[in-house]
């Protein structure tokens, strides 16, 4: 058994199964699961959720920004060209209660190993334990699941910018929502600046993961994707970025837990 957690498909259905291919998935055995953003943008994010669905039992995911994007959409009856074909599809209530069941924060043991991984889209800010971060994750899904259309009305901002735990309603879940699924760049105090993608000129913001990896043991590690623009270098071990830019013109990339290998396959590669 092995357990591959792969970079944002996008909508990249054809470099997925390229992917796949490429490190010989068994479903049978194997696990799969998505570090977010698994639709809009590439070609077939249709094709993409079909997978998950065939593959239920041995694929996860956490969600993504952009997924939290069509499930808005769903909730709203609205449109997007490069998600058409999910809104359209008579399976989009299936899709839907598939996402919503979908965490934030997902912790894996390899007990061969005794290396523990923990995976969050745009990866973990320094202030939060992991047992926050399980806290957080669980307490979102409960408003995703019992509170739907009223989440997803209320999660899209960028304020407040920095997390406290006297925050509270809304404002709290946007806020954790947001440190979980569009985290880049922080100052020293944590607060979130949501408007950098590259890497800042700007001497008071930080890459969130310079200062969370100072809170990692040897046998801890982090995957996150989110972060094209940086393809996936962190400069730091236990720091795994997944996002290599594949609906961007780059590459689709997975990792096997257990050893550790990278796969990778070039956009528009096919089977």
């Amino acid at each position: 058994m092995a357990h591959y957690v792969i970079g944002d498909v996008q909508g990249c259905f054809n470099e997925l199964e390229a992917l796949i291919s490429r490190f010989g998935f068994d479903p049978n055995k194997d696990k799969i699961i998505f570090a977010g953003d698994l639709v809009n943008r590439g070609e077939n994010s249709l094709g993409v959720l079909d997978f998950c669905l065939k593959y239920k039992d041995s694929t996860h995911a956490v969600l993504g920004n952009h997924d939290f994007y069509l499930m808005h959409l769903i909730a709203s009856n609205g449109d997007d060209e490069h998600l058409q074909e999910i809104l359209n599809s008579p399976k989009l209530d299936r899709f839907y209660e598939w996402l919503k069941q979908l965490p934030l924060f997902k912790e894996i043991k390899i007990n061969k190993t005794n290396e523990i991984f923990y995976i969050s889209h745009a990866g973990l800010p320094f202030f939060w334990s992991f047992e926050d971060a399980q806290l957080y994750s669980d307490e979102i899904s409960f408003y995703l699941k019992n509170h739907t259309t009223e989440l997803l009305e209320n999660i899209w901002g960028d304020i407040p910018a920095k997390w406290s735990d006297e925050l509270s309603g809304y404002d709290r879940l946007r806020t954790a929502i947001n440190y979980f699924t569009r985290m880049r760049f922080m100052d020293i105090d944590g607060a979130l600046d949501l408007n950098h993608k590259d890497a800042s000129s700007k001497k008071d913001l930080f890459k969130w993961f310079d200062l969370t990896h100072k809170n990692l043991n040897d046998n801890e590690y982090i995957i996150f994707g989110h972060w094209a623009s940086i393809e996936g270098k962190t400069g730091l071990e236990n720091i795994i970025g997944l996002d290599t830019g594949c609906v961007w013109g780059k590459k689709l990339t997975a990792i096997r837990l257990e050893d550790k290998k990278l796969f990778s396959v070039d956009r528009y590669e096919s089977l």
